[in-house]
């Protein structure tokens, strides 16, 4: 008789899109925070980094704060986290503010214990036992997992994507849209494809930029 061996069984299974995040409580830099709190009142950009007093995450904590701002707009809190002390973080961001001039505005979890790590799929052993890998989750204001993206310790984000990213699912909500690639404020969005034979003959009259049935842009509301 076989044995068949999971090779995954020591792994946590990653949260999917359109499931709720998993919530957690914790200590960050801004005092405690329950992810559920914000439920019902902001989406959230949950985003790992690696450690403290590293220059890749550095760079990254000057974009976040950067488009600080613009993500305010769009009612998005920031939140980062890694497995390093709520110490090391105040630590860290003192040392920001004093070689680059730039004051972080977002608080940043102590997760030490591993508790939203194990939750969120943080922990990669082939690519480290220890540090949190780069991920990035957007949370709508539902508590639903909208998109996330993973990147290795060596690669830094692009601040100005996960932006892009938290606009472009806003729109589609509002406007019940797609949205093309590379898609950003300003653009023509997607009109979702006609779903019977009677429409889709009836598309091209309905005054959308339609190169075929199936593909149809428009303009939003200024």
């Amino acid at each position: 008789m076989s044995h068949i061996v999971d090779t995954n069984a020591d792994f946590p299974r990653i949260p999917r899109i359109n499931e709720p995040a998993p919530d957690f409580e914790a200590n960050s830099t801004q005092g405690p925070i329950k992810l559920s709190d914000y439920k019902g009142k902001k989406w959230v950009v949950l985003f790992a980094h690696p450690a403290d007093f590293t220059p890749v995450c550095t760079t990254e904590f000057i974009g976040f704060a950067k488009y600080a701002e613009a993500f305010d707009k769009l009612n998005v809190q920031l939140i980062g986290i890694s497995e390093d002390s709520n110490f090391s973080h105040l630590a860290w961001l003192a040392n920001i503010k004093q070689n680059f001039g730039v004051q972080i505005p977002f608080p940043v979890i102590d997760d030490r214990a591993g508790h939203v790590a194990a939750r969120f799929g943080l922990i990669h052993p082939s690519e480290s036992q220890t540090a949190t890998v780069r991920a990035v989750f957007i949370i709508d204001d539902q508590g639903l997992i909208r998109a996330f993206i993973y990147y290795p310790l060596t690669t830094g984000r692009s601040v100005e994507e996960i932006l892009r990213v938290v606009e472009a699912l806003q729109v589609a909500d509002k406007y019940k849209v797609a949205t093309p690639e590379g898609w950003k404020k300003g653009d023509k969005v997607i009109v979702p494809a006609p779903a019977t034979q009677q429409a889709a003959e009836s598309r091209a009259s309905e005054g959308y930029e339609t190169t075929d049935w199936y593909f149809s842009k428009k303009d939003l509301p200024l």
